[in-house]
């Protein structure tokens, strides 16, 4: 019995590594229109594997009254938890189609995850910090990734040909663009890709400055905790 059960560790070991070794690296760099990186940018990609970088649960915090990430990028099915960092409450809704919902007042975090099972954009607010904004990207393609500040992103695939797709939340109306086919070899894959964005509007809520708004911030919160 015990030869048994070492020759299946052994035999289940093998299977993930190999597996593992057949992941190739995919090293992506988006930039915008003019060249400069951009961040918060989600990549996808499809291809003939059905298997993907799929998560069962994610996390979308909020930390100094703003969403982070800013940008979030799930597969469809995923369950998101929504906890709060900050020694305030916050009232977390979303009218978009493929999620509405609304996490009335809270602080710390929520008991159960919410399932996001429906692909599209949900655009995220808080009703009691106007300036708050937040996405989550929601895909039926197997591979997801968010570039960070310096505009990169990595995934590791198996190496085949994929469709990329590119979004981010200054696109034309929010819209998908087509990345174009790509081959990843074994040996791993740099690419870049060019994203046109629209700049953000002048009117765009921002977090006030600490030091003029204490008092009013103060009362609001107050006047929502009676």
């Amino acid at each position: 019995m015990a030869k048994t059960c070492v020759r299946f560790a052994v035999l289940m070991l093998g299977l993930w590594a190999s597996a593992f070794s057949a992941a190739a690296p995919l090293k992506a760099l988006i930039l915008d229109a003019q060249g400069k990186p951009l961040a918060d940018a989600v990549l996808t990609l499809a291809g003939d594997s059905a298997a993907g970088n799929a998560t069962p649960t994610a996390s979308m915090d909020q930390v100094k009254q703003e969403f982070v990430p800013h940008v979030l990028a799930v597969h469809t099915g995923t369950r998101i938890r929504f906890p709060n960092s900050d020694n305030i409450r916050h009232q977390v809704y979303s009218f978009s189609p493929p999620k509405r919902f609304e996490l009335r007042l809270y602080e710390g975090t929520p008991t159960d995850p919410l399932l996001f099972d429906k692909p599209g954009v949900v655009v995220l607010g808080c009703n009691i910090h106007d300036w708050m904004l937040g996405y989550i990207y929601v895909t039926d393609d197997p591979w997801s990734a968010v570039s960070g500040a310096d505009g990169t992103l990595n995934l590791d695939v198996p190496p085949g040909r994929y469709q990329a797709t590119l979004w981010h939340p200054q696109s034309p109306d929010q819209s998908v663009t087509p990345g174009g086919s790509i081959d990843v070899p074994a040996s791993g894959l740099q690419r870049t890709w060019n994203l046109t964005v629209e700049p953000l509007a002048a009117d765009t809520p921002h977090a006030p400055e600490t030091s003029g708004f204490g008092d009013a911030f103060n009362k609001a919160v107050r006047e929502t905790q009676k």
